[in-house]
C-alpha cells in the first residue's frame, strides 16, 4: 500500500513495490498548489471509472491509471476494506497529465486533515 508523506510544499506518495509495476514510477511528488479538493472515501475502489491502463483485481484491488479516454484521469492504488482518499488537482499545476489520485491510506482521516490545513496556509 502506498505511503503519503506531506510537507509544506507537497504531497509525495511512496508506492510499494507491487504498485510500482502498474503505476509506472516508484514515487510522486504534487505540489499543494495543485489541490483543489481532499475527500475522505471509505470505498475507493468505487472512485477509479473509466478506461484504464493498470491492474484490477475485481472486487479487491485497482493499480494504475484510470479514465484514459473519458477522464478525469486518475491515479488509482485501491485496495477492498481499506479506506482512502481522493484528491482533486489542477491538471495544469501537476505537469498536465492527472486530475485526481485515489488512494487507500490506513490514516486516510487524518491525512485529509493535514493537506486541508497546508493547502489553507496556501491560499
Amino acid at each position: 500500500m502506498a505511503l503519503m508523506n506531506i510537507t509544506d510544499t507537497g504531497l509525495t506518495i511512496e508506492f510499494s513495490g507491487r504498485e510500482r509495476p502498474w503505476i509506472r514510477r516508484g514515487s510522486l511528488t504534487v505540489p499543494l498548489t495543485a489541490v483543489r479538493r481532499v475527500t475522505v472515501v471509505d470505498n475507493p475502489l468505487r472512485a477509479a471509472h473509466g478506461t484504464r491502463k493498470g491492474l484490477h483485481a475485481s472486487g479487491v484491488a485497482k493499480i494504475g491509471t484510470w479514465g484514459l479516454i473519458t477522464g478525469p484521469r486518475q491515479l488509482v492504488a485501491a485496495y477492498r476494506g481499506r479506506p482512502g482518499l481522493r484528491v482533486e488537482l489542477d491538471r495544469a499545476a501537476t505537469g498536465g497529465d492527472l486530475d485526481e489520485l485515489v488512494l487507500s491510506l490506513d490514516d486516510a482521516r487524518q491525512l485529509a486533515q493535514l493537506i486541508e490545513q497546508r493547502v489553507g496556509s496556501h491560499r
